[in-house]
């Protein structure tokens, strides 16, 4: 039975014994304690034993291969030795292997896992500063992955108008999202009109295009007590508009107030280490509101994650108040 059709208790019950079982792959003592920190895209593991702590994430079925999984951790592992952005190391299999392979222990799926070191830190508010640095941040990994000749079997895939908006949507349509009656599907039907077409006079040259994280927002940074700052969780990177990951910095709070003055501190930080032209800037709301389509569409389809739980239909009407501003400037 999938995953999503079993109730809560039960898929977490179900992925740690999932597990438990890739724990046989390494280096790991028997009775070793595993708790689940976050079960959303795929399912994550501390792991605590004799005094060391590692992380294990468990893959979720059908959303990537073995090979694009490895392309993640080369990159992240690029990072790290290549731009000085801190990145959680890989820790291997028994075998030396970056990716576990999960066999079955009945007739289910072949699964898949990777074993991360734990980093220490905490997600560091959502103030000015703290965006200036994530702005930093960015810049200094989008310029390394201009640079970096990727290597033999890269593949990753693509965050542009079709993984949006397309027949097969990366997570789902967001017509089906929550709270859509005909005023919103019409709202944001012609906020997706106005998308496809600016983005498509944007372009995709190298210098606006290229390998993203695609979900670099405040809650996938740690900051530890040193002031240290590390960069995790980069199941979703791909290739994309550089600026896409300035729409993913205010996800979920897209609508607040001080949005203005925090994306304003994003691009302070920026350009600490890249030019950003004016041309792009203008299209930081695009950006913005491209990012919360997609995650309307999110909340839709994974109505068993808790955080789509609390934002609910609430999420979809004030994407539909930005996308009246929006499209009151733009249309």
């Amino acid at each position: 039975m999938p995953i999503h059709d079993l109730s809560a208790a039960d898929a977490v019950a179900r992925l740690t014994a999932v597990a438990r079982q890739a724990l046989a792959g390494y280096d790991v003592t028997p009775d070793a304690d595993v708790t689940l920190l976050e079960l959303s895209e795929n399912a994550t593991f501390q792991v605590d034993d004799a005094g060391a702590r590692t992380v294990l994430r468990i893959h979720r079925l059908d959303y990537h291969s073995p090979e694009a999984i490895r392309s993640e951790l080369a990159w992240l592992s690029a990072l790290r030795d290549q731009a000085g952005v801190r990145t959680p190391s890989v820790v291997p299999t028994r075998d030396g292997e970056p990716v576990a392979r999960i066999e079955p222990s009945d007739d289910g799926p072949v699964r898949h896992g990777v074993m991360f070191e734990f980093l220490p830190g905490t997600e560091p508010p959502a103030r000015r500063t703290d965006f200036e640095s994530l702005g930093e941040i960015t810049a200094r990994m989008h310029r390394h992955a201009r640079q970096w000749p990727r290597p033999a079997g890269f593949t990753r895939f693509r965050w542009d108008t079709e993984a949006a908006f397309g027949q097969r949507a990366r997570w789902g349509r967001w017509r089906d999202g929550v709270g859509m009656g005909t005023e919103e599907l019409a709202t944001l039907g012609r906020l997706e009109a106005v998308l496809r077409r600016r983005l498509a006079a944007y372009g995709a040259s190298p210098d606006r295009w290229g390998l993203i994280h695609a979900d670099l927002r405040l809650a996938n940074l740690l900051v530890d007590d040193t002031g240290a700052v590390s960069v995790i969780d980069f199941d979703d990177c791909g290739c994309g508009w550089y600026l896409y990951d300035l729409g993913t910095a205010v996800s979920f709070f897209e609508h607040e107030p001080r949005v203005p003055e925090l994306v304003d501190g994003w691009l302070a930080g920026y350009r600490k280490v890249l030019d950003l032209p004016a041309a792009d800037e203008a299209e930081a709301r695009t950006f913005i509101l491209f990012r919360r389509l997609l995650l309307t569409a999110w909340i839709g389809s994974h109505t068993g994650v808790e955080l789509a739980r609390e934002l609910g239909a609430g999420y979809t009407q004030g994407g539909c108040e930005l996308a009246e501003r929006y499209l009151s400037r733009f249309a």
